[in-house]
């Protein structure tokens, strides 16, 4: 697919879901790398986890803004605000949006459905209307949207690797179908109204500073308290793990192609509009990954070498909403920007390990 190159130096960008774990990490980057311009965070603050982890990072943000050339500023609000969000947009006229704001977590979603459409579909619907608007009265607009999707929208796909060319329309959580819904509303906005979108399925995505609610994380906290892990289908899963500093390359190149405006011989635009897996394209078996994470742990001083990682393992079932193998073909990202994962686990482990042993919690 043709892509148009947007220079990323100078433009006002807004990117939703910082200090979340993604955004976090991207924004550091666009501060260390922009030479001017203006970046615009935006995140509720939510208590789905530990909020002083999000000013952790927030805090990590704003050192890096006081070195940048960049302008940074942050506001808290939610993306289903979208009063806020029209306003932002007006005020800001932003060039490229990156919407990584939502409610993660399969299993969350069983329980908590509410939260999933207020953020997931009325929030994202927010941020394409705001992309719509931002064209009128001849004004240039958004040249760039970038949002997450998920890996969770392939479901229980038996064909491997996952390719964007597979049918997903069998979702088996409310997550997975919120995040197939986001792909479809972006389709629909980008057809209708010409609006460049990009959307990027993550598979797994770990690192420092990343969610307590992911099994490395959880495994962590509770192999340090003395507490027992659960690991799920009885350690018959493999995940295709992609460490974070992959997946904020990933984003940051992809946010500097859009898909290019098209004319077809009707005369009528043709959606500029893609989609990719961003994955590490190596699944790794859980009982692997776990291992590595112990291994890294000791090494890290984290836990003790005589640590009894057996008597703190039980291997439980399958979980509801949960699949038994993710695995991503990204041979697409690799095509049109040059860009392939490169952090193996073990390395990505050490360096969350490392972190963990200084962050503590």
């Amino acid at each position: 697919m043709n892509k148009q190159h947007i220079d990323l130096n100078g433009k006002t960008i807004l990117v939703t879901g910082c200090p979340g774990f993604i955004g976090a990490n991207l924004v550091i980057r666009l501060l260390r790398e922009m030479s001017a311009g203006t970046i615009v965070s935006l995140d509720n603050m939510n208590d789905y986890y530990d909020p002083a982890l999000k000013d952790y990072r927030l805090s990590i943000v704003e050192q890096e803004a006081k070195k940048s050339p960049v302008k940074h500023a942050f506001v808290k609000g939610s993306i289903g605000d979208k009063a806020l969000v029209d306003r932002l947009f007006e005020e800001y006229a932003f060039d490229v949006v990156v919407n990584l704001a939502a409610q993660a977590g399969v299993r969350y979603s069983i329980d908590h459905p509410d939260v999933y459409i207020e953020s997931n579909i009325i929030g994202f619907y927010n941020i394409l209307e705001a992309c719509r608007h931002s064209y009128d009265n001849g004004k240039k607009g958004v040249e760039h949207l970038v949002y997450a999707s998920s890996s969770s929208v392939y479901g229980g796909n038996k064909k491997v690797p996952f390719s964007t060319d597979d049918k997903v329309d069998n979702p088996v959580s409310l997550y997975a179908a919120t995040k197939k819904s986001n792909e479809l509303l972006a389709h629909a906005y980008s057809k209708l109204y010409n609006i460049p979108s990009t959307g990027l399925r993550f598979f797994t995505v770990y690192g420092p500073a990343g969610r307590p609610d992911m099994f490395y994380y959880s495994a962590t906290k509770k192999l340090v308290a003395g507490k027992t892990i659960q690991i799920f289908n009885y350690g018959d899963m493999k995940r295709d793990f992609t460490f974070i500093d992959d997946i904020v390359e990933g984003v940051y190149r992809v946010m500097q192609g859009a898909p290019e405006k098209l004319k077809g011989d009707d005369g009528l635009p043709i959606q500029p509009y893609a989609v990719y897996n961003i994955g590490g394209g190596q699944p790794e078996n859980l009982l692997d990954y776990i291992s590595t994470l112990q291994e890294e742990l000791v090494n890290a001083g984290v836990l003790p070498k005589d640590y009894d990682f057996e008597g703190h393992r039980e291997l439980v079932g399958m979980q509801p909403g949960d699949v038994p193998v993710t695995y991503a073909d990204s041979a697409a990202l690799e095509r049109d920007y040059g860009f392939t994962p490169k952090i193996g686990i073990r390395e990505g482990l050490r360096k969350f390990a490392e972190w963990y042993a200084e962050y503590g919690r």
